[in-house]
């Protein structure tokens, strides 16, 4: 038996923001990343719209990228001294991911890391609060996610949580958050729904529901992607949506060995941060390459470029196809071809890589892929920058 699971409610459209005054309960704590939602006036019209919906509200701000271990337990603290009905995430992932972990150490404060780590291992949520969330980027899709990244910025480790539990009761996608977002931004993040969109087809628990939104999703970021980066608002628009349905499908197909390796280099490199949808991008065409040995996956990525009209009359010419179509895209929206055009020097490229590789095989892997596998990709990836940078 498969499940597929979704937020209840899905609002999307210009201004669907104002929603926030429909919710029903008595206190909202919103929760938000740095400074760019209050300069841009969003933070106050949504705490003046909880406050319409007659909500005693508190806010938590200064959700740092790659969100803390630390971080969440502070605003869990925060949480159980105000004791809100509504938790409300907005932002980019990180605060939204935050506010997910939050949510769980607030509803039970003596859970911990190492129990939720475990995937679907969540206790039951919604004791005492139901949660939104309200997306400013479009790529991570975590408004409709049954997943939360935190790091341990100690040990270097990210932690992927994964549980249907901490899928979002409602997902407010409004386009006008994410109209003033910084080209760079919009690159990386549009990677991101690109990556997630492609994995969640090939993945191996792909199914008839997952199957018809990642396609959807694909043909929306070929479609809309570089007109969005070069701030066409329309197409900003569309990427908005194309995230979400990339978002829908990952959820309930799960990713695969892009994602695992793009959230170990952003651990490893603690400074230096390489944002995750770059290493996404600079990931994607490399493992597709190499997933390609296998006919099964082969014939997925394939059928991705048949659908998507992309040239080719064999199986290997559409993956070269479409291979050759992402290198095009990362090539237009200026995002480096390798980690050594990012931020690695030739003294610690070496170093560096075998720690992704140590890294990478204590994180709960959320596909089926054997440990040797990865080991091998590791290998050859490693190797083939650094003889590079000779």
């Amino acid at each position: 038996m498969s499940r597929f699971t979704l937020p209840r409610d899905i609002y999307h459209g210009k201004g669907c923001l104002e929603e926030l005054k429909n919710l029903k309960g008595k206190k909202a704590i919103l929760v938000v990343g740095g400074g760019s939602m209050k300069r841009q006036g969003f933070l106050d019209r949504a705490e003046n719209y909880l406050k319409e919906a007659g909500m005693e509200v508190k806010l938590f701000e200064g959700v740092e990228p790659d969100p803390s271990v630390e971080t969440v337990m502070k605003g869990a603290a925060v949480m159980q001294e105000f004791q809100p009905d509504w938790i409300v995430a907005m932002g980019g992932g990180s605060p939204i991911d935050a506010a997910k972990a939050m949510w769980a150490f607030y509803e039970y404060p003596d859970v911990t890391f190492e129990d939720l780590c475990i995937p679907f291992n969540f206790p039951e949520l919604r004791t005492k609060a139901k949660f939104a969330a309200i997306p400013s980027t479009s790529g991570t899709a975590t408004e409709v996610t049954a997943f939360s990244v935190i790091t341990n910025y100690q040990t270097g480790v990210k932690y992927p949580l994964a549980d249907f539990n901490i899928t979002p009761d409602v997902a407010i996608v409004d386009p006008d958050l994410v109209m003033g977002l910084p080209v760079k931004q919009v690159a990386y993040t549009g990677m991101d729904a690109l990556t997630h969109a492609i994995e969640a087809y090939v993945s191996t628990l792909n199914c008839p529901f997952t199957d018809p939104l990642a396609l959807q999703a694909i043909e929306m970021v070929l479609d809309y992607l570089p007109a969005s980066y070069k701030c066409d608002m329309v197409a900003r628009e569309q990427m908005h949506y194309a995230q979400c349905l990339a978002g829908m499908a990952f959820s309930n197909a799960l990713l695969g060995i892009v994602h695992s390796m793009a959230h170990k280099t952003g651990a490893a490199f603690s400074t230096g941060h390489i944002p995750h949808g770059c290493a996404n991008a600079i990931y994607l065409p490399y493992v597709i390459k190499y997933n390609a040995k296998d006919p099964v996956a082969a014939k997925r990525y394939a059928e991705i470029a048949r659908r998507m009209g992309l040239p080719g009359t064999s199986e290997k010419a559409l993956i070269n196809s479409l291979c050759a179509k992402i290198d095009a895209f990362n090539v237009e929206l200026n995002i480096p071809k390798t980690l050594k055009i990012s931020v690695l020097t030739k003294q610690n490229s070496k170093k560096k890589l075998q720690r992704f590789q140590n890294l990478q095989l204590v994180m709960h892997v959320q596909d089926p892929t054997h440990v040797r596998s990865i080991r091998q990709l590791w290998k050859n990836f490693s190797t083939v920058h650094i003889m590079e940078q000779k």
